[in-house]
């Protein structure tokens, strides 16, 4: 697919500076890119490659100053990382759209209902009762369970796999290899010492406009729902139990821990391989640095923390200060415990 700078900027809504007749046919990163690629341009660090690149056309923003004259055709705009998203969005859309129709091997139910322009390729099944809107793609291997609804214009990647009863949301994009709606880790001890199983018969429910990576398991509810809510973004390798929620534009990298029924709210940022505990509440705005160990509620909105078990931002770094100083100060200590002993040493025969 060829496109002219004109017709991305028009896209973009941004002012071409250059040959606007200029055509790419894929991208690159503005360091690396060649004749015939799209570039971007949004962190300073990066300036020096604007006079050394050999891309077609770099997205900037509007207010970038030039130090000299490019070769290059450029499309300014207000924030050229955030159009380049959009661009990438739009391309792989296109791609995508080309997809159309059922590949054999594979299984759907006859009591099914696909929408229209839906994709289903090799070796993927499909259940009884299943639920499946317009323009929704599945690639090899994925497994849908009976009773599930997919809204329009979801992305299942290979491999992925849908339990019974669960629902997916529009504009969904879900990465190869996750799992959505297995058993919830639910077990009753007994006087023996053995455990004895509680039946998980709840869903999960995954609301529009939620991207989930690869590897990632969401644990179906024991009763109710396990629900991840519009706008969520869940990194590669997370672990998110049953009955938890996760609220609106929340963000959760890789390999974080989240233990049955915590309630995370709105707009929260998690870094990676953060663990948090069971039957906690996270306040909206919440920023959690990698890493943490969550204990406790956090009820204070827009809070930072860090550490294991979690504490104050500000509070937690004096204290990892403090610790780094210990080696100083314990030499200081036996250093004073040296010459409180001369002293003591020196004073004890002039009073006798």
């Amino acid at each position: 697919m060829q496109f002219t700078a004109a017709q991305i900027a028009l896209l973009l809504d941004g002012k071409v500076e250059g040959d606007a007749s200029v055509t790419v046919a894929s991208f690159g990163k503005i360091e690396e890119a060649k004749n015939g690629e799209l570039a971007f341009l949004s962190n300073p660090k990066y300036n020096e490659y604007l006079y050394s690149t050999h891309a077609s056309v770099i997205l900037v923003n509007e207010d970038l100053e030039l130090k000299q004259a490019i070769s290059a055709t450029l499309i300014r705009v207000p924030d050229a990382y955030a159009a380049f998203a959009t661009l990438l969005t739009k391309y792989q859309e296109i791609a995508t759209q080309k997809l159309n129709g059922v590949q054999q091997p594979s299984y759907i139910s006859t009591t099914s209902t696909l929408g229209q322009n839906v994709f289903v390729a090799a070796f993927s099944y499909i259940g009884d009762n299943v639920i499946i809107g317009n323009n929704v793609k599945l690639f090899a291997g994925v497994f849908i369970g009976d009773n599930v609804v997919i809204a329009d214009n979801v992305l299942l990647h290979p491999g992925v796999k849908i339990y019974h009863d669960c629902i997916i949301g529009k504009n969904v994009i879900i990465h190869a290899g996750t799992v959505i709606g297995s058993d919830g880790f639910g077990f009753a001890p007994l006087a023996d010492g053995s455990f004895k199983k509680i039946p998980q018969i709840g869903n999960v429910i995954i609301e529009d406009f939620v991207e989930i990576g690869a590897n990632t398991t969401i644990d179906r509810a024991t009763m109710g729902s396990t629900v991840i809510k519009a706008g969520a973004k869940l990194d590669n390798l997370i672990q998110v139990a049953h009955n938890v929620e996760v609220g609106n534009n929340t963000v959760i990298a890789a390999q974080v821990g989240i233990s049955g029924s915590s309630k995370l709210g709105n707009n929260i940022m998690v870094g990676g391989q953060v663990g948090i505990a069971g039957h906690l509440v996270i306040a909206d705005g919440t920023k959690i640095a990698g890493q943490s160990g969550i204990t406790k509620s956090i009820k204070l909105n827009n809070k930072t923390v860090t550490g294991s078990p979690a504490n104050d931002y500000a509070a937690s770094l004096r204290s990892q200060a403090s610790v780094r100083k210990l080696p100083d100060l314990e030499k200081k200590i036996l250093e004073l415990e040296k010459l409180v002993k001369q002293l003591l040493a020196e004073r004890i025969p002039s009073e006798g």
